[in-house]
């Protein structure tokens, strides 16, 4: 990959609507900070190479390296990427889950994880109204108090450089498949640091389609609701075409339509719906909302799963094919055009300049005739 600094960073992706606030960059020195859901650079630098742009998943991700690194193969034509067992899943009884959102999944894992000493820290989201932020968590027990769902952007990836600069090495980190693929730039070592490992424990992603900018969405909420008491957002499935918002004044109905507004541009340049970089990816099972779909990717996440099961921390079965079928056509449907927007504005493989992906350019036709 090209190496650049704060500068090409700068001009490259945050003043190019690329930026998606995933935190990457932050927590490194002090001339990154995010605030409201932006990221903003306090200060100049005059580095010629630097961490904020090494680890940022919008400039110079090379499909091939990363996949290489986590899997031991180049980047495929798979939908969904590479994974080893799709299941439905739920939380088992004996993680004790009082409360939780759709299915208790991921927080079953992260506790179990913790619990376990399989991780020695979790980064997780913690939601202060709209905004969400990360927090680095060692107590197994404080794990569900951060399971709500949020669906404006979070830089979570800010908090896995907190948890590194604090010394962990076995560190967990639940987040959206763009700050995954920030963690997986992280853990290719992009710098060529001397003495390095890798500092992840478990990367646990989860599906994604878009995610919304804090700014707008605080905009659309101070007409509807009150944003102070605001306890849970939900998304029911079609036909629904609303985004439910429950506050202490009640529930109020906000049409789809009017959300979509809010969606940064950066989103249409994502072409990961799943996190196919993560050891674990879990969504919400649509038309089952009791359920999770559960992807298990790597060996590690696999076993982890296998160990929740067995000591009930997790109930799950093996997903059929037709809904197996139906998750891949819609990451297929999201790759295709996230791509295909990335070749149009010269973004991929670009001969000149910096390009936000470069991959194996027989891939990317046979992606394209899909």
């Amino acid at each position: 990959m090209q190496l650049a600094g704060s500068k090409e960073l700068v001009s490259g992706v945050i003043k190019n609507d690329l930026c998606i606030g995933c935190g990457a960059c932050v927590s490194l020195c002090p001339y990154f900070k995010s605030h409201n859901g932006k990221t903003v650079m306090l200060f100049q630098c005059s580095r010629d190479k630097g961490r904020c742009f090494a680890y940022c998943p919008r400039v110079e991700v090379d499909l091939d390296g990363i996949s290489q690194y986590i899997y031991g193969r180049p980047y495929g034509t798979e939908a969904m990427g590479n994974y080893i067992t799709i299941r439905s899943s739920r939380a088992g009884a004996a993680a004790g889950l009082k409360t939780f959102q759709t299915a208790g999944t991921v927080s079953s894992l992260m506790m179990f994880a913790l619990g376990k000493g399989v991780i020695d820290s979790a980064v997780v989201t913690a939601r202060d109204g709209v905004k969400g932020k990360p927090v680095v968590v060692t107590d197994a027990s404080k794990i569900p108090g951060y399971a709500a769902t949020g669906y404006s952007a979070a830089p979570v990836a800010s908090g896995f450089n907190e948890a590194m600069n604090a010394g962990y090495k076995k560190i967990g980190i639940v987040g959206t498949p763009c700050q995954v693929n920030a963690v997986a730039q992280i853990r290719t070592n992009p710098m060529e640091t001397e003495n390095f490992t890798d500092p992840s424990g478990m990367v646990i992603g989860l599906f994604c389609t878009w995610a919304l900018d804090t700014g707008a969405f605080l905009k659309i909420l101070r007409d509807k609701t009150d944003i102070a008491s605001i306890k849970r957002y939900d998304i029911p499935p079609p036909p629904a075409g609303v985004m439910k918002v429950q506050s202490g004044s009640g529930t109020v109905d906000i049409p789809l339509t009017e959300i979509r507004g809010a969606i940064p541009g950066s989103c249409s340049y994502c072409h990961d719906m799943t996190a196919e970089f993560a050891d674990i990816s879990v969504g919400v099972f649509e038309g089952r909302e009791k359920l999770n779909i559960l992807i298990t990717r790597t060996r590690r996440g696999e076993e982890l799963v296998q160990a929740a099961i067995s000591a009930g921390f997790l109930e799950a079965e093996t997903l059929g094919d037709k809904d197996i079928s139906e998750l891949a056509a819609a990451s297929m449907n999201k790759k295709k055009r996230a791509l295909a927007r990335l070749a149009l504005e010269n973004k991929i493989n670009s001969a000149e300049g910096i390009s936000v992906l470069r991959m194996n350019g027989e891939i990317l036709k046979q992606l394209e005739t899909m």
